[in-house]
């Protein structure tokens, strides 16, 4: 497998959602602000996308992805991995409408367990509980997306996937312009949030739907039949609870931070949503995408034994993540004001709500290497079948982040909130290459480890020209939406060039690699 091709794949696809998921926050902050109603469909919203990323993206998706691989490449070949997902997917239903409806049910006492302080704004409360309901089946289509997600990339079809995203923010983006039009001359913004929360379970259909569709094609017939706790099925649940358990660490913590942001102003929610969409668009592009792309890899080469080729897989992982990374998280400390009032400013989300976002995306994005690398080592472990080593530092890093807030959150409020996310990041990223370090799984090779420094020093060059750019057209920064868009254009171009420049002079690239990489035909890439 091409790593640079796969993450290319994902990592294009991902960045079309991304672009997308910009233009939904923008509406939706025009449209709404930050006030009540924002502050309410966000908890909504981030309740089942953080169980998604426990159960969906993270246990059952390292658990099942490995075995999938193992029977799709072993003996009994396509037919016998067939059978094995029929067995997961007539398990998994029943679990998933179960837990689903738990939820439905229960939803007031955990809203109030989360954020009881809503409940000193009138109706703020009663809105979260409502809006939630509405949007947590969106965790039962989404998971079973995960499976067929699995599926795909275990047969390198990483394309439908990663293009899956992409429908849910354009049905999102459908549910802001109906939730306007609804919403009456003068009228609240109660509709807009209704129809926006209904439109996030509608978003889990469609894209169940897309891929299915894909699996169809490659031949994969899944059909429900009775319930069968199989030996494999057995295996996979004994992979996925420690798995869960690590998953649910990293969730755990969401939830802390809500719990926290939620004792804070009105609009904190909304300012940290909105600093997370920058954030996680060099994220979702490169830290998901070589994730996804590297544990099928790795998985192939430790069942052929091949120790030699996971290093040297990872090794690569991690030398192209900094090299995308290191500059996009520069790159967005210093332009975070000018990206927040260009993109996000205007309508209802007035400038100090944009002063806010901006100072929040400044301390985020300080972490943001952190958080990709994690994606980056964990496979490492996932590969090696070994689930607990990720749950002890993940359980080790949620106690850092919770004693950071309790130490900063009084001091700072929401930065110290995010500052201490950041630095648990970090923390937690240590622990897990110094382990695989000493067992031998992986150690940082003197070349790489050479061009990360210099690729450092890119960085820094690519961060004097911004900030002399900046200092030279605070005339379009004052301007309209359209001038701070043109300034927003001149900063990335420039960025983007003398980063380029002085990485490809100064050797912060495999020269060699790129150039056997553009002199290759496309078959035998």
């Amino acid at each position: 497998m091409n790593l640079l091709k796969s993450t290319g794949t994902i990592g294009g696809l991902t960045l079309v959602s991304r672009v997308f998921g910009f233009v939904r926050d923008i509406l939706l902050a025009r449209v709404l602000g930050a006030g009540v109603a924002a502050d309410a469909y966000q908890l909504a919203f981030r309740l089942p996308n953080t169980f998604r990323r426990l159960f969906a993206e993270g246990a059952f998706s390292v658990a099942y992805v490995p075995m999938f691989s193992r029977k799709l490449h072993g003996e009994g070949g396509l037919p016998e991995a067939e059978n094995f997902s029929r067995d997961v997917l007539s398990v998994f239903v029943p679990i998933l409408l179960g837990f689903t409806a738990l939820f439905l049910l229960i939803m007031p006492w955990f809203v109030l367990a989360l954020a009881s302080e809503f409940r000193e704004v009138p109706g703020k409360f009663e809105l979260a509980v409502e809006l939630s309901r509405y949007a947590f089946p969106y965790l039962f289509f989404i998971s079973l997306v995960s499976l067929l997600t699995g599926i795909l990339n275990s047969m390198s079809r990483f394309g439908p996937g990663a293009s899956a995203p992409i429908l849910f923010n354009l049905t999102l983006i459908s549910g802001i312009l109906l939730g306007g039009y609804l919403r009456p001359p003068g009228g609240g913004d109660v509709i807009v949030v209704q129809v926006l929360a209904a439109f996030v379970s509608l978003s889990g259909l469609v894209q169940l739907i897309w891929l299915w569709w894909f699996v169809r094609r490659e031949g994969i017939s899944l059909k429900l039949r009775r319930p069968r706790f199989t030996g494999d099925v057995r295996e996979l649940g004994r992979i996925i609870l420690p798995a869960t358990f690590g998953a649910g660490i990293y969730q755990v913590s969401q939830f802390i931070d809500t719990f926290f942001a939620t004792r804070l102003p009105t609009g904190t929610l909304t300012h940290l949503a909105m600093a997370d969409r920058l954030n996680q668009m060099p994220l979702g592009v490169i830290g998901i995408a070589l994730g996804t792309a590297i544990l099928p890899a790795l998985s192939r080469h430790i069942v052929q034994n091949d120790e030699s080729g996971a290093r040297g897989l990872q090794g690569q992982a991690i030398e192209l993540a900094m090299l995308l990374t290191l500059p996009a998280a520069a790159a967005l400390a210093v332009c975070a004001g000018p990206l927040v009032d260009g993109f996000f400013v205007g309508g209802r989300f007035t400038p100090e709500d944009g002063r806010v976002t901006a100072a929040v995306l400044q301390m985020i994005v300080v972490g943001l290497p952190a958080y990709v690398l994690v994606k980056i080592l964990i496979p490492g472990f996932f590969a090696r079948k070994d689930t607990r080593t990720p749950v002890w530092t993940a359980l080790a890093a949620l106690i850092v982040n919770v004693i950071l807030i309790v130490l900063l959150i009084g001091r700072y409020g929401i930065i110290g909130l995010v500052a201490a996310g950041a630095a648990a990041a970090w923390f937690n990223t240590f622990l897990l290459y110094a382990i695989l370090s000493r067992r031998g799984h992986y150690r940082l090779q003197g070349a790489v480890a050479r061009r990360i420094a210099l690729q450092l020093l890119a960085t820094g060059a690519m961060v004097v020209a911004l900030l002399l750019v900046r200092s030279n057209i605070g005339f379009l920064l004052a301007g309209g939406t359209v001038a701070k868009l043109a300034a927003i254009a001149v900063l990335v171009g420039i960025g983007l060039a003398v980063y380029g420049a002085v990485a490809w002079v100064i050797g912060a690239v495999d020269r060699e690699q790129i150039m056997m990489l553009l002199r290759r035909k496309p078959a035998d890439a």
